[in-house]
């Protein structure tokens, strides 16, 4: 019964959720656009498999995604898995013991971001329309090695105490020092691959990493340290995008070389 009570319940959250997205696209429809609803009936059944799978997603999240990340969290910071005590460290314990935990957090970050659904299709799309130019496989690659890194270097954050403007100041001086120099070609998508990264796989497990440190390691706020780990992850794949576009270039730029190089002597230095 508390299962059936809890699904109503975000059942009707939800429905007052969505349905002003469903108002604004029926009357823009209807009154700004003038046309009818193409296949009505098929729209309402489309809404409603929305709506289901939105509660047994929010569902899911509340049941298994944030505990787990929590919980992973609180094992890789215990003190007796660390090998410490907090008490007797003075709750300070040496960053270099949290090395587990930083290789969970990489790999937690590539894994979910290489799942994404969004990235898949938005690397698909890019291949598309630059005609193979974009491999599909080596941008998801690169923003999934982005998301990895960036959350890696969250948890180091959250670790150490360090506040989070310092990190990523510096990450976008960096994003606007690699956009000069990039490929054009790759900057609009390199910035949009921040935001398809942190979708429907990617948030609620590094959400609940985040607040899970943040609760376990003492002395850290869960509203202050818990919070910018998504921070993170929207800002490397910047970074990486634009670094393997970068490094492309490089390459095809090298290849090249030795093309004009190897050419036979010039007229000018044929013998007379």
């Amino acid at each position: 019964m508390d299962l059936v009570a809890e699904f109503l319940e975000v059942l009707v959250e939800t429905i007052r959720d969505v349905l002003p997205i469903a108002a604004v696209l029926v009357t823009f429809q209807l009154f700004v656009l003038r046309r009818p609803l193409a296949n009505p009936r098929r729209l309402v059944l489309g809404f409603g498999y929305v709506l289901l799978g939105l509660v047994l997603f929010l569902m899911g999240l509340e049941q298994a995604v944030f505990p787990v990340g929590k919980a992973m969290a609180a094992q890789f910071t215990a003190p007796g898995f660390l090998g410490v005590d907090h008490t007797a460290a003075g709750h300070s314990v040496d960053p270099a013991a949290y090395v587990w935990l930083y290789a969970f957090s990489f790999a937690i970050g590539f894994s979910t971001t290489m799942a994404e659904p969004s990235l898949i299709a938005v690397t698909l799309k890019a291949k598309e329309l630059s005609a193979g130019a974009i491999g599909a496989w080596g941008l998801r690659v690169a923003v999934a090695l982005g998301v990895a890194i960036g959350i890696t270097l969250g948890v180091y954050r959250i670790v150490i105490g360090v506040p989070l403007q310092y990190f990523i100041m510096t990450g976008y001086v960096v994003v606007i020092v690699q956009t000069m120099f990039a490929p054009k070609l790759i900057v609009p998508l390199a910035y949009d691959s921040g935001g398809v990264t942190t979708s429907t796989i990617t948030v609620p497990l590094v959400a609940g990493l985040g607040l899970g440190l943040a609760e376990s390691i003492p002395g850290r706020s869960p509203l202050i340290d818990g919070f910018g780990l998504i921070a993170f992850a929207s800002l490397f794949p910047m970074i990486t995008v634009m670094g393997y576009a970068q490094a492309s270039e490089w390459r095809a730029a090298r290849k090249r070389s030795p093309d004009a190089t190897s050419d036979p002597a010039t007229p000018e230095e044929s013998p007379s």
